[in-house]
């Protein structure tokens, strides 16, 4: 009873490695893309509070470079999210593909041990058949030579009765005639 739980438990472990392995990495890199955009958003908002408590050329200049920097940034994780999504919807795609071939084979493994099965079930019906058959053959010839050897002792009996009767006819004869 337990082998076929230990067999399906494994069977959804194996399908939770198969569906999540392939997405692990996608994750893992949108997650850390995600963290350096934070990161870069904290430091802006940090520039922005410094610069108006400053005033000159220099810190707009810095706050130009790191606003275009923060652009930069978010157009290339924005870039970034959407190849990864084309991938994950790819990978998705692959993986329906995959399983539908599973699935496909699963129901043909399944025709074929019925398949088997049933031509298994069909050759022992026929050896049983043949077994009876034979047996019924060797039953018949027994009960043939039961009954040519039962004919044979019958006449073997009615030819003795008729010599007997002969013979006792000869001797009431030989005895009527000594008389």
């Amino acid at each position: 009873m337990a082998n076929w739980k230990n067999h399906v438990r494994a069977g959804l472990q194996q399908r939770d490695q198969t569906e999540k392995l392939p997405h692990v990495g996608v994750f893992t890199t949108l997650s850390q893309l995600e963290e350096r955009f934070e990161i870069r958003k904290q430091i802006l908002d940090d520039v922005q509070c410094n610069s108006s408590e400053r005033n000159g050329v220099e810190a707009g200049k810095i706050l130009h470079l790191q606003l275009r920097e923060t652009e930069h940034l978010s157009e290339k994780l924005s870039q970034t999210l959407s190849d990864l999504t084309t991938v994950l919807y790819l990978k998705e795609a692959e993986l329906q593909y995959w399983q539908s071939r599973v699935s496909q084979y699963r129901q043909e493994a399944h025709t074929l041990a019925k398949g088997n099965n049933t031509l298994k079930a069909r050759r022992e019906k026929d050896e049983l058949l043949q077994r009876w058959m034979e047996e019924k053959r060797e039953e018949a010839d027994r009960m043939n030579k039961n009954n040519d050897a039962q004919e044979r002792w019958q006449h073997l009996a009615k030819q003795m009765k008729k010599h007997l009767q002969q013979q006792e006819k000869e001797k009431s004869l030989l005895v009527d005639a000594s008389h």
